[in-house]
Protein backbone atom coordinates (compact mmCIF):
# COMPACT_ATOMS: atom_id res chain seq x y z
CA UNK A 1 0.00 0.00 0.00
CA UNK A 2 1.55 3.28 -1.08
CA UNK A 3 0.92 6.60 0.63
CA UNK A 4 1.58 10.27 -0.11
CA UNK A 5 1.49 12.92 2.59
CA UNK A 6 0.22 16.49 2.42
CA UNK A 7 -0.68 19.14 4.97
CA UNK A 8 -3.77 21.36 5.09
CA UNK A 9 -5.27 23.92 7.47
CA UNK A 10 -8.55 23.29 9.24
CA UNK A 11 -10.76 26.36 9.51
CA UNK A 12 -13.94 25.03 11.12
CA UNK A 13 -13.09 22.78 14.07
CA UNK A 14 -15.61 20.20 15.18
CA UNK A 15 -16.54 20.58 18.80
CA UNK A 16 -19.31 18.01 18.81
CA UNK A 17 -18.71 15.02 21.05
CA UNK A 18 -18.73 11.63 19.44
CA UNK A 19 -22.06 9.89 19.66
CA UNK A 20 -22.10 6.47 21.23
CA UNK A 21 -22.25 3.83 18.53
CA UNK A 22 -25.19 1.51 18.91
CA UNK A 23 -25.97 -1.79 17.26
CA UNK A 24 -29.56 -2.79 16.60
CA UNK A 25 -30.20 -6.49 16.22
CA UNK A 26 -33.43 -8.41 16.33
CA UNK A 27 -33.15 -11.14 18.98
CA UNK A 28 -36.77 -12.24 18.66
CA UNK A 29 -36.87 -12.77 14.91
CA UNK A 30 -34.43 -15.17 13.32
CA UNK A 31 -34.74 -15.91 9.64
CA UNK A 32 -34.92 -19.56 8.70
CA UNK A 33 -34.99 -21.23 5.33
CA UNK A 34 -38.72 -21.95 5.75
CA UNK A 35 -39.45 -18.23 6.07
CA UNK A 36 -38.95 -17.82 2.32
CA UNK A 37 -41.70 -20.23 1.32
CA UNK A 38 -44.57 -17.84 0.60
CA UNK A 39 -45.15 -14.29 -0.53
CA UNK A 40 -47.10 -13.45 2.63
CA UNK A 41 -44.21 -14.61 4.80
CA UNK A 42 -41.83 -12.41 2.84
CA UNK A 43 -44.06 -9.36 3.18
CA UNK A 44 -44.36 -9.88 6.92
CA UNK A 45 -40.58 -9.82 7.28
CA UNK A 46 -40.03 -6.68 5.24
CA UNK A 47 -39.07 -3.59 7.28
CA UNK A 48 -41.89 -1.10 7.66
CA UNK A 49 -39.76 1.96 7.14
CA UNK A 50 -38.30 2.95 3.82
CA UNK A 51 -34.70 1.85 3.59
CA UNK A 52 -32.18 4.64 3.50
CA UNK A 53 -28.57 4.39 2.49
CA UNK A 54 -25.90 6.61 4.00
CA UNK A 55 -22.90 7.56 1.94
CA UNK A 56 -19.53 9.18 2.34
CA UNK A 57 -17.60 11.36 -0.03
CA UNK A 58 -15.13 8.56 -0.51
CA UNK A 59 -17.49 5.82 -1.69
CA UNK A 60 -20.99 5.59 -3.10
CA UNK A 61 -23.07 2.92 -1.39
CA UNK A 62 -24.04 -0.27 -3.22
CA UNK A 63 -22.13 0.34 -6.39
CA UNK A 64 -19.59 2.55 -8.09
CA UNK A 65 -16.83 3.69 -5.78
CA UNK A 66 -15.51 7.21 -6.21
CA UNK A 67 -12.00 8.41 -5.62
CA UNK A 68 -11.54 11.03 -2.96
CA UNK A 69 -10.04 13.32 -5.59
CA UNK A 70 -13.43 13.69 -7.29
CA UNK A 71 -14.69 16.11 -4.68
CA UNK A 72 -11.26 17.67 -4.09
CA UNK A 73 -12.02 19.10 -0.64
CA UNK A 74 -8.39 20.06 -0.21
CA UNK A 75 -6.10 21.32 -2.96
CA UNK A 76 -2.41 21.24 -2.22
CA UNK A 77 0.70 21.07 -4.37
CA UNK A 78 4.33 20.36 -3.66
CA UNK A 79 5.93 18.24 -0.94
CA UNK A 80 4.47 17.44 2.44
CA UNK A 81 4.53 20.38 4.82
CA UNK A 82 2.92 21.47 8.05
CA UNK A 83 0.77 24.60 8.25
CA UNK A 84 0.27 26.40 11.54
CA UNK A 85 -3.36 26.87 12.52
CA UNK A 86 -4.38 30.33 13.66
CA UNK A 87 -6.75 30.87 16.60
CA UNK A 88 -5.54 27.61 18.09
CA UNK A 89 -7.28 28.28 21.42
CA UNK A 90 -10.61 27.38 19.76
CA UNK A 91 -9.57 23.74 19.29
CA UNK A 92 -10.24 21.02 21.82
CA UNK A 93 -7.15 19.29 23.09
CA UNK A 94 -9.12 16.16 23.99
CA UNK A 95 -8.56 13.80 21.08
CA UNK A 96 -11.66 11.83 21.99
CA UNK A 97 -13.81 14.80 21.04
CA UNK A 98 -12.52 14.87 17.48
CA UNK A 99 -13.97 12.80 14.63
CA UNK A 100 -12.20 9.48 14.20
CA UNK A 101 -9.70 9.67 11.31
CA UNK A 102 -10.53 7.61 8.25
CA UNK A 103 -8.30 4.67 7.50
CA UNK A 104 -7.99 2.00 4.85
CA UNK A 105 -10.22 -0.26 6.96
CA UNK A 106 -13.12 2.18 6.56
CA UNK A 107 -12.84 2.12 2.80
CA UNK A 108 -12.41 -1.62 2.45
CA UNK A 109 -15.24 -2.68 4.70
CA UNK A 110 -18.02 -0.23 4.04
CA UNK A 111 -19.13 2.73 1.99
CA UNK A 112 -20.82 4.16 5.07
CA UNK A 113 -21.09 3.49 8.78
CA UNK A 114 -23.88 1.02 8.15
CA UNK A 115 -26.72 3.07 9.60
CA UNK A 116 -30.08 2.00 8.14
CA UNK A 117 -28.37 -1.03 6.55
CA UNK A 118 -29.69 -4.52 7.34
CA UNK A 119 -27.02 -7.24 7.40
CA UNK A 120 -27.82 -10.96 7.49
CA UNK A 121 -25.52 -13.46 9.21
CA UNK A 122 -25.71 -17.09 10.28
CA UNK A 123 -26.21 -17.71 13.98
CA UNK A 124 -27.70 -15.82 16.90
CA UNK A 125 -26.70 -12.48 18.51
CA UNK A 126 -23.18 -12.74 19.88
CA UNK A 127 -21.88 -14.91 17.03
CA UNK A 128 -18.54 -14.12 15.46
CA UNK A 129 -20.35 -13.51 12.17
CA UNK A 130 -22.33 -10.74 13.83
CA UNK A 131 -19.09 -9.24 15.13
CA UNK A 132 -17.72 -9.26 11.58
CA UNK A 133 -20.87 -7.48 10.33
CA UNK A 134 -20.45 -4.82 13.02
CA UNK A 135 -16.80 -4.33 12.09
CA UNK A 136 -17.82 -3.69 8.50
CA UNK A 137 -20.94 -1.62 9.33
CA UNK A 138 -20.71 -0.34 12.93
CA UNK A 139 -24.28 1.06 13.04
CA UNK A 140 -26.05 -1.64 11.05
CA UNK A 141 -29.11 -3.64 12.00
CA UNK A 142 -28.03 -7.27 12.14
CA UNK A 143 -30.49 -10.01 11.14
CA UNK A 144 -29.77 -13.56 12.40
CA UNK A 145 -30.40 -16.56 10.13
CA UNK A 146 -30.39 -20.20 11.15
CA UNK A 147 -28.61 -21.43 7.99
CA UNK A 148 -26.03 -20.09 5.56
CA UNK A 149 -28.46 -20.53 2.68
CA UNK A 150 -31.13 -18.53 4.52
CA UNK A 151 -28.70 -15.58 4.58
CA UNK A 152 -28.18 -15.88 0.82
CA UNK A 153 -31.94 -16.01 0.27
CA UNK A 154 -32.55 -13.02 2.54
CA UNK A 155 -30.36 -10.85 0.28
CA UNK A 156 -31.87 -12.19 -2.93
CA UNK A 157 -35.43 -11.52 -1.73
CA UNK A 158 -34.62 -7.96 -0.56
CA UNK A 159 -35.26 -8.80 3.11
CA UNK A 160 -31.80 -7.45 3.92
CA UNK A 161 -29.24 -5.33 2.10
CA UNK A 162 -26.17 -7.55 2.48
CA UNK A 163 -24.93 -10.74 4.10
CA UNK A 164 -21.67 -11.37 5.96
CA UNK A 165 -20.61 -15.02 5.90
CA UNK A 166 -17.39 -16.84 6.88
CA UNK A 167 -15.32 -18.33 4.07
CA UNK A 168 -12.12 -19.53 5.76
CA UNK A 169 -10.28 -19.73 9.08
CA UNK A 170 -6.53 -19.63 9.57
CA UNK A 171 -6.70 -22.76 11.76
CA UNK A 172 -9.78 -24.68 10.61
CA UNK A 173 -9.42 -23.98 6.87
CA UNK A 174 -12.16 -23.28 4.32
CA UNK A 175 -15.93 -23.32 4.92
CA UNK A 176 -16.83 -25.50 1.96
CA UNK A 177 -20.58 -25.01 2.30
CA UNK A 178 -20.28 -21.31 1.52
CA UNK A 179 -18.04 -21.98 -1.48
CA UNK A 180 -20.78 -24.20 -2.90
CA UNK A 181 -23.46 -21.61 -2.15
CA UNK A 182 -21.51 -18.89 -3.98
CA UNK A 183 -22.04 -20.87 -7.17
CA UNK A 184 -25.69 -21.69 -6.45
CA UNK A 185 -26.74 -18.05 -5.95
CA UNK A 186 -26.31 -14.92 -8.05
CA UNK A 187 -24.90 -12.67 -5.35
CA UNK A 188 -21.70 -10.67 -5.69
CA UNK A 189 -18.76 -10.30 -3.31
CA UNK A 190 -18.42 -6.60 -2.48
CA UNK A 191 -16.01 -6.75 0.45
CA UNK A 192 -14.19 -8.86 2.99
CA UNK A 193 -13.68 -8.72 6.76
CA UNK A 194 -10.83 -10.32 8.67
CA UNK A 195 -11.72 -10.89 12.33
CA UNK A 196 -9.43 -12.03 15.14
CA UNK A 197 -11.19 -14.88 16.97
CA UNK A 198 -10.76 -14.91 20.76
CA UNK A 199 -12.46 -17.98 22.22
CA UNK A 200 -13.69 -17.78 25.82
CA UNK A 201 -14.94 -20.50 28.15
CA UNK A 202 -18.33 -19.39 29.47
CA UNK A 203 -20.47 -20.65 32.34
CA UNK A 204 -23.36 -19.65 34.57
CA UNK A 205 -22.63 -17.22 37.44
CA UNK A 206 -21.07 -19.01 40.40
CA UNK A 207 -19.80 -21.94 38.32
CA UNK A 208 -16.07 -22.72 38.20
CA UNK A 209 -14.39 -24.30 35.21
CA UNK A 210 -13.45 -27.27 37.39
CA UNK A 211 -17.18 -27.94 37.91
CA UNK A 212 -17.85 -28.44 34.20
CA UNK A 213 -18.56 -31.90 32.83
CA UNK A 214 -19.48 -30.88 29.28
CA UNK A 215 -18.56 -28.07 26.92
CA UNK A 216 -20.90 -27.04 24.12
CA UNK A 217 -19.88 -25.17 20.95
CA UNK A 218 -19.47 -25.31 17.18
CA UNK A 219 -17.26 -28.26 16.09
CA UNK A 220 -14.58 -25.94 14.68
CA UNK A 221 -14.44 -23.92 17.91
CA UNK A 222 -14.09 -27.12 19.94
CA UNK A 223 -11.27 -28.30 17.66
CA UNK A 224 -9.48 -24.95 17.97
CA UNK A 225 -9.48 -25.24 21.79
CA UNK A 226 -8.40 -28.87 22.03
CA UNK A 227 -5.48 -28.38 24.45
CA UNK A 228 -7.56 -26.46 27.00
CA UNK A 229 -10.48 -28.88 26.82
CA UNK A 230 -8.15 -31.88 27.21
CA UNK A 231 -6.82 -30.43 30.46
CA UNK A 232 -10.36 -29.97 31.76
CA UNK A 233 -11.25 -33.56 30.76
CA UNK A 234 -14.74 -32.55 29.67
CA UNK A 235 -17.12 -34.12 27.17
CA UNK A 236 -17.47 -32.07 23.97
CA UNK A 237 -20.93 -31.51 22.53
CA UNK A 238 -21.48 -29.96 19.09
CA UNK A 239 -23.84 -27.02 18.50
CA UNK A 240 -24.87 -25.08 15.39
CA UNK A 241 -22.83 -22.02 16.39
CA UNK A 242 -20.82 -20.64 19.29
CA UNK A 243 -23.31 -18.01 20.45
CA UNK A 244 -26.12 -20.57 20.16
CA UNK A 245 -24.24 -22.74 22.65
CA UNK A 246 -24.14 -19.84 25.13
CA UNK A 247 -27.84 -19.23 24.57
CA UNK A 248 -28.69 -22.89 25.32
CA UNK A 249 -26.78 -22.85 28.60
CA UNK A 250 -28.41 -19.61 29.74
CA UNK A 251 -31.92 -20.68 28.70
CA UNK A 252 -31.72 -24.08 30.42
CA UNK A 253 -29.58 -23.09 33.45
CA UNK A 254 -27.03 -25.84 32.77
CA UNK A 255 -24.59 -25.48 35.66
CA UNK A 256 -22.45 -28.47 34.69
CA UNK A 257 -22.05 -27.32 31.07
CA UNK A 258 -19.87 -24.60 29.63
CA UNK A 259 -19.69 -22.98 26.20
CA UNK A 260 -16.87 -21.87 23.93
CA UNK A 261 -17.96 -18.52 22.53
CA UNK A 262 -17.09 -14.83 22.37
CA UNK A 263 -16.92 -12.36 25.23
CA UNK A 264 -19.87 -10.51 23.67
CA UNK A 265 -21.96 -13.70 23.87
CA UNK A 266 -21.23 -13.83 27.60
CA UNK A 267 -22.47 -10.26 27.99
CA UNK A 268 -25.64 -10.87 25.97
CA UNK A 269 -26.69 -14.07 27.75
CA UNK A 270 -25.56 -13.21 31.27
CA UNK A 271 -22.74 -15.74 31.53
CA UNK A 272 -19.38 -15.44 33.25
CA UNK A 273 -16.06 -15.73 31.44
CA UNK A 274 -14.28 -18.64 33.16
CA UNK A 275 -11.21 -18.47 30.89
CA UNK A 276 -10.22 -16.20 28.01
CA UNK A 277 -8.08 -16.83 24.94
CA UNK A 278 -8.35 -20.61 25.22
CA UNK A 279 -7.64 -21.32 21.53
CA UNK A 280 -4.56 -23.42 20.78
CA UNK A 281 -3.22 -20.91 18.24
CA UNK A 282 -3.21 -17.26 19.26
CA UNK A 283 -3.14 -16.21 15.58
CA UNK A 284 -6.70 -17.36 14.94
CA UNK A 285 -8.31 -15.26 12.19
CA UNK A 286 -11.54 -15.84 10.30
CA UNK A 287 -12.12 -14.25 6.91
CA UNK A 288 -15.66 -13.22 6.02
CA UNK A 289 -17.18 -12.19 2.69
CA UNK A 290 -19.69 -9.37 2.25
CA UNK A 291 -22.34 -10.32 -0.32
CA UNK A 292 -24.77 -8.01 -2.13
CA UNK A 293 -27.19 -8.08 -5.04
CA UNK A 294 -25.18 -5.63 -7.15
CA UNK A 295 -21.42 -5.83 -7.80
CA UNK A 296 -18.80 -3.17 -7.28
CA UNK A 297 -17.77 -1.61 -10.59
CA UNK A 298 -14.16 -0.47 -10.21
CA UNK A 299 -13.24 2.82 -11.84
CA UNK A 300 -10.60 2.94 -14.53
CA UNK A 301 -9.47 6.57 -14.43
CA UNK A 302 -7.37 6.65 -11.25
CA UNK A 303 -6.30 4.53 -8.26
CA UNK A 304 -8.58 4.28 -5.25
CA UNK A 305 -7.54 6.40 -2.32
CA UNK A 306 -8.57 7.05 1.24
CA UNK A 307 -7.65 9.89 3.57
CA UNK A 308 -6.00 9.46 6.96
CA UNK A 309 -5.71 12.53 9.18
CA UNK A 310 -3.06 13.17 11.84
CA UNK A 311 -3.52 15.92 14.45
CA UNK A 312 -0.42 17.34 16.19
CA UNK A 313 -0.41 19.84 19.05
CA UNK A 314 2.53 22.03 19.96
CA UNK A 315 2.01 24.56 22.78
CA UNK A 316 -0.99 26.62 21.64
CA UNK A 317 -0.83 25.61 18.00
CA UNK A 318 -2.24 22.67 16.14
CA UNK A 319 -0.98 21.09 12.95
CA UNK A 320 -2.78 18.64 10.74
CA UNK A 321 -1.27 16.31 8.17
CA UNK A 322 -3.26 14.11 5.84
CA UNK A 323 -2.14 11.22 3.71
CA UNK A 324 -3.67 9.50 0.70
CA UNK A 325 -3.50 5.71 0.81
CA UNK A 326 -3.89 3.57 -2.27
CA UNK A 327 -6.33 0.71 -1.70
CA UNK A 328 -5.54 -2.77 -2.95
CA UNK A 329 -8.32 -4.62 -4.75
CA UNK A 330 -8.88 -8.34 -4.98
CA UNK A 331 -10.92 -10.39 -7.47
CA UNK A 332 -12.55 -13.77 -6.86
CA UNK A 333 -13.40 -16.15 -9.71
CA UNK A 334 -14.57 -19.74 -10.21
CA UNK A 335 -13.90 -21.87 -13.29
CA UNK A 336 -13.71 -25.41 -14.66
CA UNK A 337 -11.09 -26.70 -17.07
CA UNK A 338 -11.02 -28.82 -20.18
CA UNK A 339 -9.41 -32.24 -19.92
CA UNK A 340 -5.74 -32.46 -20.86
CA UNK A 341 -2.18 -32.67 -19.53
CA UNK A 342 -0.91 -29.58 -17.76
CA UNK A 343 -4.20 -27.71 -18.08
CA UNK A 344 -4.19 -26.58 -14.43
CA UNK A 345 -0.61 -25.37 -14.86
CA UNK A 346 -1.69 -23.35 -17.89
CA UNK A 347 -4.61 -21.85 -15.94
CA UNK A 348 -2.38 -20.64 -13.14
CA UNK A 349 0.30 -19.46 -15.57
CA UNK A 350 -2.00 -16.81 -17.08
CA UNK A 351 -1.70 -14.92 -13.78
CA UNK A 352 2.02 -15.53 -13.22
CA UNK A 353 2.87 -14.31 -16.72
CA UNK A 354 1.26 -10.95 -15.89
CA UNK A 355 2.70 -10.56 -12.41
CA UNK A 356 -0.61 -11.18 -10.63
CA UNK A 357 -0.36 -12.74 -7.17
CA UNK A 358 -2.78 -15.51 -6.20
CA UNK A 359 -3.84 -15.23 -2.56
CA UNK A 360 -6.18 -18.26 -2.44
CA UNK A 361 -6.99 -21.37 -4.46
CA UNK A 362 -9.72 -23.85 -3.51
CA UNK A 363 -11.03 -26.86 -5.43
CA UNK A 364 -14.51 -28.36 -5.08
CA UNK A 365 -15.94 -31.37 -6.94
CA UNK A 366 -18.75 -30.65 -9.38
CA UNK A 367 -22.02 -32.02 -8.08
CA UNK A 368 -23.73 -32.46 -11.44
CA UNK A 369 -20.84 -34.50 -12.88
CA UNK A 370 -18.59 -35.58 -10.00
CA UNK A 371 -16.81 -38.35 -11.91
CA UNK A 372 -15.14 -38.52 -15.31
CA UNK A 373 -14.47 -41.97 -16.84
CA UNK A 374 -11.44 -42.42 -19.06
CA UNK A 375 -10.85 -45.65 -21.01
CA UNK A 376 -7.55 -47.37 -20.40
CA UNK A 377 -6.72 -50.32 -22.62
CA UNK A 378 -4.37 -51.82 -20.04
CA UNK A 379 -6.31 -51.40 -16.78
CA UNK A 380 -9.89 -50.90 -17.84
CA UNK A 381 -11.81 -47.79 -16.73
CA UNK A 382 -10.30 -45.15 -14.48
CA UNK A 383 -12.45 -42.62 -12.64
CA UNK A 384 -11.49 -39.00 -12.03
CA UNK A 385 -13.21 -36.14 -10.27
CA UNK A 386 -14.27 -33.04 -12.19
CA UNK A 387 -13.41 -29.97 -10.14
CA UNK A 388 -14.44 -26.36 -9.78
CA UNK A 389 -11.52 -24.08 -8.98
CA UNK A 390 -12.05 -20.98 -6.83
CA UNK A 391 -9.25 -18.41 -7.04
CA UNK A 392 -8.61 -15.06 -5.37
CA UNK A 393 -6.04 -12.86 -7.10
CA UNK A 394 -4.68 -9.47 -6.09
CA UNK A 395 -5.75 -7.22 -8.95
CA UNK A 396 -8.77 -5.14 -9.90
CA UNK A 397 -10.95 -5.97 -12.86
CA UNK A 398 -10.31 -2.39 -13.97
CA UNK A 399 -6.67 -3.33 -14.65
CA UNK A 400 -5.82 -4.33 -18.19
CA UNK A 401 -3.55 -7.16 -17.00
CA UNK A 402 -6.47 -8.76 -15.12
CA UNK A 403 -8.71 -8.49 -18.19
CA UNK A 404 -6.04 -10.09 -20.39
CA UNK A 405 -5.48 -12.85 -17.82
CA UNK A 406 -9.15 -13.81 -17.76
CA UNK A 407 -9.35 -13.59 -21.56
CA UNK A 408 -6.40 -15.99 -21.75
CA UNK A 409 -8.02 -18.31 -19.18
CA UNK A 410 -11.20 -18.53 -21.24
CA UNK A 411 -9.25 -20.21 -24.05
CA UNK A 412 -9.17 -23.51 -22.14
CA UNK A 413 -11.82 -23.06 -19.40
CA UNK A 414 -15.23 -24.67 -19.98
CA UNK A 415 -16.83 -22.29 -17.47
CA UNK A 416 -15.68 -18.99 -15.92
CA UNK A 417 -17.51 -16.64 -13.59
CA UNK A 418 -16.31 -13.53 -11.72
CA UNK A 419 -17.70 -13.70 -8.17
CA UNK A 420 -16.66 -10.18 -7.23
CA UNK A 421 -14.01 -7.46 -7.28
CA UNK A 422 -13.61 -5.72 -3.92
CA UNK A 423 -11.17 -3.91 -1.59
CA UNK A 424 -8.96 -6.09 0.58
CA UNK A 425 -9.31 -5.83 4.36
CA UNK A 426 -5.83 -5.14 5.75
CA UNK A 427 -6.87 -4.09 9.28
CA UNK A 428 -7.14 -6.59 12.13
Amino acid sequence: MMASFKAIPICNPCSTANHKQQCHYNCNQKLSFSDFGSRSAILNLLPQKKWEYASRALVQSEGVKTSVEDDKPYVSSGDTKEIQITQARRFHKDLNLLPRPLSAADFSSSSADGSKVRIAYQGVPGAYSEAAALKAYPKCETVPCDQFEAAFKAVELWLVDKAVLPIENSVGGSIHRNYDLLLCHRLHIVGEVQLVVNHCLLGLPGVRKEDLKRVLSHPQALAQCELTLNKLAVTRVSADDTAGAAQIIAANSLRDTGAVASARAAEIYGLNILAEGIQDDSDNITRFLILAREPIIPGTDRPYKVVRLLFIWSDECMYVVYSLFHISFQTSIVFTLEEGPGVLFKALAVFALRGINLSKIESRPQRNRPLRIVDDSNRGSAKYFDYLFYIDFEASMAEVRAQYALGHLQEFARFLRVLGCYPMDTAL
